[in-house]
């Protein structure tokens, strides 16, 4: 078996160490040597002179579950360094149970998974397992779970019911998902109440897995009550909480979590580096009972004019309300997919009523227009949100800074006009907030990025450069490491990351992938001890009062 040994390089560990210069030896999957190593014949020499060896990324919220299988994305996501994705997000995505609601509902979100057509986690784990360049590990997600037992019912679940969700939680567990997590503005997580989320939660708990939550409410001015109810599930619990894409401002967010922390409540959450958002647009401009409704129904609703005159009158002057929008709405939501009318795509909703769409007339229509794209999609659009107030990058720095944050790109892949945060958020981390802001450093940036999440996701074998650690790196270069992606040009892959090993394999080389599939699923793995040097639990934030 070849040894690997990335030769005059600067090791930052994820431990707190570094840059140091050190030489990494790499064999039979793992780390076997840090320091001063001395080639032999018969070494493979991966030449790292001026450049810094870090632990491949963790991303800690993803939604690569179909994608990742598409070379364009395996690409995109090793030229940030993301050696691991952790799919399964915002309780909606394909098992356990037939795949076929979680395919329809998340269509534009993750897209169709090419060969998963139902069953368990462990039949969906098995896919990831027959060959990719990088690691995907997988949360239970509870709206599944729910439809699965409960469809779409808008009421508690009897004893039954729960009974059998949290079986089902229970065997995802088993099978070596990382958690579950909830999706509280989708359906049907708007649906359930922290109690039946405590409830199951309990199994999460018992098998040292996390919760993971988009909160109820949009984040935002509402972060607050959202936070409480994330505490609330988790004192009834026990579970350890984990809060997707953190979207607040840094002293109400700081003042939020160091509260819980205090209090003794295990919380983390996961951020990217950009202020706009992307999600389904009907669950950004429809009444929440569109999204329980079949899509043959909503979009009879969507096409009925006694609906579309109701909609208008009643409830599109509340989208102006929504902290995550607000006014001018119709310029703020830039569409990103859009299968039946591609020429959508790119454009705001007001340049599509200006230039008419999908049969409208060109007449600056917005609702007309809106209601029409969604019908002619069959709700199968997503959308990039601009906010009210674009927040700095000071006020980001702060958040990323804070030593509950993990790095997560809540990344789509699907539709022309994505989110650049998908193929930039980790070297944007790296550009923006290390190298030209210093709001985190090259030990921050090894710890939020992968240390952390590693640890948080249950994922002890990796997300350290230590001897006996997997070896799954990214060589970096400092002075490089950025992204290219922008809301215009979403598309253009990170440069300064060329060289990337998963499980100890060389996946990406001179920047292009090598063509290697050493990955697969991530299942958790055994809980360390305190004692452990990998051990880090979630502290104050040093710097608060």
């Amino acid at each position: 078996m070849t040894r690997i040994v990335l030769h005059g390089g600067e090791v930052v560990d994820g431990l707190g160490a570094g840059p140091r210069r050190a030489d990494v030896a790499v064999e039979g999957g793992l780390i076997t040597a840090v320091g001063e190593i001395a080639p032999v014949p018969g070494d493979e020499i991966l030449d790292a002179r001026g450049r810094l060896i870090l632990p491949g990324f963790v991303d800690a919220h993803s939604h690569v579950d179909g994608a990742v299988f598409r070379p364009e994305v395996q690409l995109a996501l090793l030229r940030q360094g993301v050696t691991t994705a952790i799919a399964g997000q915002d309780g909606v995505s394909y098992a356990p149970g037939d795949g076929g609601w979680a395919t329809r509902y998340f269509a534009a979100i993750n897209g169709a998974h090419p060969t998963f057509r139902g069953g368990s986690v462990a039949a969906l784990l098995r896919t990831y397992d027959a060959g990719l360049p990088l690691d995907v590990g997988y949360l239970v997600p509870a709206g599944t779970v729910r439809h699965e037992v409960m469809g779409m019912a808008e009421r508690p679940p009897t004893d039954a019911e729960l009974a059998a969700m949290r079986r089902l939680v229970a065997e995802g567990l088993a099978d070596g998902a990382l958690g579950l997590s909830s999706g509280l503005d989708y359906v049907p997580g708007i649906f359930a109440d922290p109690a039946e989320l405590a409830a199951m939660c309990a199994p999460v708990a018992e098998a040292g897995g996390v919760y993971v939550t988009h909160m109820r409410g949009g984040y935002e001015t509402n972060t607050a009550a959202g936070l409480a109810e994330v505490a609330e599930i988790g004192r009834r619990s026990g579970v350890r909480v984990h809060v997707s894409h953190f979207h607040v401002a840094a002293d109400d967010g700081i003042r939020l979590v160091d509260a819980l922390l205090d209090e003794g409540i295990d919380v983390s959450y996961d951020m990217y580096p950009y202020t706009r958002g992307c999600t389904i647009l009907a669950m950004a401009v429809l009444p929440p009972s569109y999204s329980a409704l079949e899509v043959d129904a909503a979009v009879a609703l969507l096409r009925d004019p006694a609906e579309r005159a109701r909609l208008r009158r009643d409830w599109f002057p509340s989208v102006a309300d929504k902290p995550s929008l607000g006014p001018p709405w119709p310029t703020m939501i830039r569409i990103a997919h859009a299968p039946m009318t591609a020429q959508a795509e790119g454009r705001t909703l007001a340049e599509l009523a200006a230039a008419g769409v999908g049969g409208a007339a060109p007449d600056g229509d917005v609702v007309a227009a809106t209601l029409d794209l969604l019908a002619r999609n069959r709700l199968e659009v997503s959308a990039v949100m601009a906010v009210r107030d674009e927040r700095p990058v000071s006020d980001l720095g702060r958040l990323f800074a804070h030593p509950a944050h993990s790095g997560g790109s809540d990344g789509i892949f699907i539709g022309s006009a994505p989110h650049p945060r998908a193929r930039g958020t980790f070297a944007r981390f790296l550009g923006t907030y290390v190298r030209e802001t210093g709001a985190l450093s090259w030990q921050d940036a090894a710890r939020h990025l992968a240390a952390g999440p590693a640890r948080r996701f249950g994922l002890h074998d990796r997300g350290t450069v230590t001897a006996g650690m997997r070896a799954d790196l990214a060589v970096v270069d400092p002075a490089v490491a950025t992204d290219r992606a922008t809301y215009d040009d979403p598309t253009a892959l990170a440069v300064g990351i060329d060289d990337v090993l998963v499980a100890g394999v060389p996946v990406l080389a001179g920047g292009a992938l090598t063509g290697a599939l050493p990955g697969g699923a991530a299942r958790r793995t055994s809980t360390v001890s305190a004692a452990s040097p990998h051990h880090h639990p979630i502290e104050r934030n040093p710097h608060a009062p």
